[in-house]
């Protein structure tokens, strides 16, 4: 009876060489996903605003500690704190907007309009700078953008007759704008019904600027906020997510008005392709002579008015002409 022949002896596979195929799987996904945040634009952080009031027909008069317009002031990045005082904002006396806040108090009596500075840490950490350890630009950015709907939302439900003056230099701009959007998509802070509330949004060197999506206020150069040069990058950068445009501002769009200098790198971006050296770059546009002197002629002027003398003008019109609700 002849004998079956013995299977041979399985070939093990090395486990060093198991292990460099593992290596090579995991390269292979982490390239897929580069791949895809590069090709698709950053998502960002999407808004989540407190309870706006439900939409319930209007009282005619509203409590007598109510200002008839509250002026809400978003400061720039560094130019803020997350305990400065709303009223006196002292965390950084060289802030652009004290030039158009602190005139509008002395202005206006507290019953006419209430200025109201956000107050929020306003940082931007530059990830290439491993010794920076300031607070994420994405962490800074949903802090502001959350005390600011808080404000908003409160004051909604207990001065339903109050109208909103909105304004932001910088990292402010990017969050007073994406109120306004927030608000003219009917995602709150404050009821879709109440859109008429909004009696102007004023923004200085807005980051997700886009040419011919609101009021571009002249001189006007035709390029776009970092956030949408940069927006093919999306969150690769840890930290700073780049949202890209916002699209428009739906009926709010004849209510918002836009400054920016030709050059300043925040709102007149170039093309860039290199993500990390874009953010090093950004980080320093921060303190470039064009983004710093909005306070002057030098880069920006109207009319010959600066463009926080432009923007005070503007903001009294808005205040002046704003209605005098009832009071009880």
């Amino acid at each position: 009876m002849a004998r079956s022949k013995a299977a041979p002896p399985k070939r093990r596979v090395p486990k060093f060489l198991l292990f460099l195929g593992l290596l090579a799987v995991v390269a292979i996904a982490l390239v897929v996903v580069l791949v895809v945040m590069l090709l698709k634009p950053g998502t960002g952080w999407i808004p989540e605003n407190p309870p706006s009031s439900p939409s319930t027909p209007r009282p005619t008069a509203q409590p007598a500690d109510c200002p008839d317009v509250l002026t809400l002031v978003v400061p720039g990045t560094w130019e803020s704190s997350a305990d400065d005082d709303p009223h006196n904002p002292t965390a950084n006396p060289r802030s652009l907007l004290l030039k158009v806040s602190a005139p509008l108090q002395k202005q206006f009596e507290q019953s006419r309009t209430d200025v109201y500075t956000v107050p929020y840490t306003a940082q931007f950490r530059n990830p290439t700078n491993l010794a920076d350890r300031q607070m994420d630009y994405n962490d800074s950015r949903k802090q502001g953008y959350q005390r600011a709907a808080a404000k908003m939302a409160k004051l909604n439900r207990e001065c339903p007759l109050t109208g909103f003056v909105l304004m932001g230099f910088s990292q402010g701009a990017v969050i007073v704008g994406d109120l306004a959007q927030s608000i003219a998509a009917g995602r709150g802070p404050i009821a879709a019904s109440d859109q008429d509330l909004v009696l102007g949004v004023g923004l200085i060197a807005d980051g997700r600027r886009e040419s011919g999506k609101q009021h571009d206020v002249g001189p006007s150069p035709d390029g776009v906020g970092a956030e949408v040069s940069l927006s093919g990058f999306g969150s690769l950068v840890p930290g700073i997510t780049m949202t890209g445009g916002r699209g428009g501002f739906g009926e709010l769009g004849d209510r918002v008005y836009s400054i920016c200098a030709s050059g300043d790198m925040i709102c007149d971006a170039p093309t860039v392709t290199n993500p990390l050296k874009a953010i090093s770059q950004l980080s320093g546009a921060l303190n470039s002579p064009v983004h710093a002197m909005y306070g002057t002629t030098r880069y920006w002027s109207s009319g010959g008015a600066s463009a926080t003398r432009w923007l005070y003008g503007w903001a009294v019109k808005r205040i002046d002409e704003a209605p005098t609700p009832e009071h009880y």
